[in-house]
C-alpha cells in the first residue's frame, strides 16, 4: 500500500473496512463471513453506545482458591451487572524457583475459570476445557486460552480470551450477545522479573475491539519493597512494559501498537507501590482512618500527580483502606496487633490498583472486597465506556 497517496489511502481503508480483514486472532466463525459489496461499504453510518465495563485484581499469595470460594462478594452481579468483566490475579501459583523456570501450573488458572464462569453464569462450577485459538504467541512460556465450550446452555456470559504468566493470569468475559462484535484479539507478555525478563513480575496486555473501538488492558505485577530504590524498580519496570509491549498493526497498518495508543486502556494489577512514610505513623493513621492524609504520602499517587512514567494516566478516588498486608483469616493487617508480631515489617499499603488512560471512559464505582483469602484484599472497578459501532445508513 505505500505507492498510494494520502487521498487514495483514505479511499482504500474506506472501501476495505476492519470487517473485510480479519487479522490471525479472529474466531473462526467471523472468518466465514461474506465482505459486503463495495454499495454497503460507502453507506455505513456510525453511533455510539455505552457499556458497562467491571475491572477487577487480587493477588492471591500462592493459595489455591477453595470450591465453595464466594465469587460473588468480589463481583457483586447481583446489585450491578456488567457487560464485561476483566479479572487479573497475581501470584496464583507460589512465587518459587520451579513455577519460574519450570513448565506453566495450569490447574490452578482453570480452576479460578471454572469458579468465575459459575458466578457469572449462576450455576455450579464445573470443568473449564481448553482450546487452541489464534492469538498473538507469548513471548514468555506460551500457554493455550482456558475458555468454557461453547454451546452450553443456560450461558449469559463467554470467556473471549485468558492467559497465564507464572502468577499472573488474566481472564475476560463478555456477554453473549456481544461475542461476535470482538474482533482483533491479541495477547502480549513482557516480563520484568528475575534478570530483568523473567515472568514473576511483568504483564500480560490483551488487545481487541468491541465493534469499532479498540481495548488494552494491562494486568501486572510490579516490583516489590517499600524503599525509594524500589519505587525505582517499578517505574523502570512500567516503562519498560509500556516500550516492550508492541501489538500487531493488522493488514492494513492502521491498528493502534502501543498501549497508550488505544481507545481505551485499563491498567490493573499489584502495582506494590507503598506508603512513603515511617511505619509507625501509617498504622497509626489508619487504625483512625485518616485516607486523605495517607494518600498525600502514596508513591503511586505522586507518580500520576508528578507526571513521569503515567502522565495521562487517571485513577478514580481512594476511599477504603489500603489493600495490603494482612494476616490470613482476619481482619488484622501483619504487626498490627500486639498478639502477633512478624519478623517481616510490612507497612500497609494501596498495593493493588487500577487506572485507566485516555477518554471515553467513567469511573463509577471503585472498592475493594472483603476476601480473607490471602494477604491482599481484591480490589474492582466500574466503569461506562463509550463504543463506536458501525450501521447502515438510512
Amino acid at each position: 500500500m505505500q505507492g498510494f497517496n494520502l487521498k487514495e489511502n483514505k479511499i482504500m481503508r474506506k472501501i476495505f473496512s476492519s470487517d473485510n480483514f480479519k487479522g490471525e486472532n479472529q474466531n473462526s466463525s467471523e472468518a466465514k463471513k461474506e465482505s459486503p459489496s463495495l454499495n454497503q461499504a460507502s453507506a455505513r453510518c456510525f453511533y455510539h453506545q455505552t457499556k458497562k465495563i467491571f475491572v477487577g485484581s487480587w493477588n492471591i499469595g500462592g493459595i489455591t482458591p477453595p470450591k465453595n470460594l464466594d465469587m460473588e462478594d468480589w463481583l457483586d452481579t447481583q446489585n450491578n451487572s456488567a457487560d464485561i468483566y476483566v479479572l487479573g490475579f497475581q501470584e496464583i501459583v507460589p512465587l518459587n524457583a520451579a513455577n519460574v523456570l519450570g513448565p506453566q501450573n495450569r490447574k490452578v488458572s482453570m480452576k479460578w475459570n471454572s469458579l468465575i464462569g459459575a458466578a457469572l453464569n449462576n450455576r455450579t462450577p464445573t470443568k473449564v476445557v481448553e482450546e487452541n485459538k489464534t492469538a498473538e504467541p507469548q513471548k514468555i512460556y506460551p500457554l493455550k486460552e482456558h475458555i468454557y465450550a461453547e454451546g452450553e446452555h443456560g450461558q449469559d456470559f463467554q470467556c473471549i480470551i485468558s492467559r497465564q504468566m507464572v502468577g499472573m493470569f488474566i481472564t475476560i468475559w463478555v456477554r453473549c450477545d456481544l461475542y461476535q462484535t470482538i474482533r482483533h484479539l491479541s495477547i502480549l507478555s513482557v516480563g520484568c522479573g528475575i534478570m530483568g525478563c523473567l515472568g514473576n513480575k511483568g504483564s500480560i496486555s490483551i488487545r481487541f475491539y468491541l465493534h469499532e473501538t479498540s481495548f488494552c488492558f494491562i494486568c501486572s505485577h510490579l516490583a516489590s519493597g517499600g524503599k525509594e530504590v524500589d519505587r525505582r524498580h517499578r517505574n523502570v519496570n512500567a516503562a519498560h512494559i509500556l516500550s516492550r509491549t508492541i501489538f500487531p498493526s493488522g493488514p492494513l497498518h492502521d491498528m493502534p501498537q502501543k498501549i497508550i495508543d488505544h481507545d481505551r486502556v485499563v491498567w490493573l494489577g499489584d502495582l506494590n507501590y507503598r506508603i512513603y512514610m515511617p511505619d509507625s505513623t501509617t498504622k497509626s493513621l489508619i487504625k483512625r482512618g485518616e485516607w486523605e492524609t495517607l494518600l498525600k504520602h502514596d508513591q503511586l499517587k505522586m507518580e500520576l500527580t508528578e507526571g513521569h512514567v503515567f502522565q495521562g494516566w487517571h485513577e478514580g478516588a481512594i476511599e477504603f483502606p489500603p489493600t495490603y498486608k494482612y494476616r490470613l483469616n482476619s481482619v488484622d493487617y501483619l504487626g498490627c496487633d500486639q498478639q502477633h508480631v512478624s519478623r517481616k515489617r510490612r507497612s500497609p499499603a494501596w498495593c493493588d490498583r487500577i487506572i485507566w488512560f485516555g477518554k471515553g471512559m467513567k469511573q463509577i464505582q471503585y472498592n475493594r472486597s472483603e476476601s480473607k483469602l490471602s494477604d491482599h484484599r481484591p480490589v474492582r472497578a466500574m466503569f461506562t465506556a463509550d463504543i463506536r459501532v458501525a450501521g447502515t445508513c438510512k
